[in-house]
C-alpha cells in the first residue's frame, strides 16, 4: 500500500475552497493542464441529498493533457462532510485501492486544505512508478490550490 499526504495553507475561507473543490470544474482546476477527469453533467457538483455513499458514483476517464485517456476510474465516496471533506474510496484500471480523504479545516487568516491517500497498485511493479507518479501530481495540484487563493506563512 503507498501511503500519501499533502497539506496546504491557504488565505481563503473553508467554504470558498469547498465551493471549487466539491465541483468537477473545481478538481479539474485542481489537475490541470495535466491530466483531466471526464464526468457525466448530473455530476459537476457533490450535493449532499444527491450522492448515494458508498455506491458508484459515475465512471471517469482520466486523460493526459485533457485528451488522451490512460485510465478508467470508479469513483465511490464512503462519506461527504459537505463544507469539509470527503472520505473516497475507489477503484480504475491501474489502482485495486484508490482511497482519498480530503479535509478543509478553518485556521486564523484562513484555512488549511489535506489530502490523505492510500493506493495498491494492480501490478506491484508499479508501485515506484505510480508513487512517483501520484506525489508529482499531488504536489502540483496544491501548487494550483495556493497560487488561485493564496500561501499562509507557517
Amino acid at each position: 500500500m503507498i501511503c500519501l499526504s499533502f497539506e496546504s495553507r491557504l488565505a481563503a475561507a473553508p467554504e470558498t475552497v469547498w465551493a471549487s473543490a466539491s465541483t468537477m470544474a473545481g478538481v479539474n482546476a485542481e489537475l490541470g493542464p495535466w491530466v483531466r477527469m471526464s464526468y457525466p453533467a448530473e455530476r459537476a457538483a457533490l450535493d449532499a441529498q444527491a450522492v448515494p455513499l458508498g455506491e458508484l458514483l459515475f465512471q471517469s476517464w482520466l486523460c493526459v493533457f485533457g485528451l488522451i485517456p490512460f485510465d478508467r476510474h470508479a469513483l465511490v465516496l464512503e462519506q461527504l462532510y459537505p463544507g469539509i471533506g470527503f472520505d473516497e474510496r475507489s477503484s480504475s484500471w491501474m489502482q485495486k485501492v484508490w482511497v482519498h480523504r480530503r479535509r478543509i479545516e478553518a485556521i486564523p487568516g484562513g484555512c488549511r486544505v489535506s489530502d490523505e491517500l492510500e493506493i495498491a497498485p494492480r501490478l506491484r511493479l508499479q508501485a515506484p512508478l505510480v508513487r512517483w507518479l501520484v506525489a508529482a501530481l499531488f504536489r502540483h495540484r496544491h501548487r494550483r490550490l495556493r497560487a488561485r487563493y493564496g500561501a499562509l506563512a507557517g
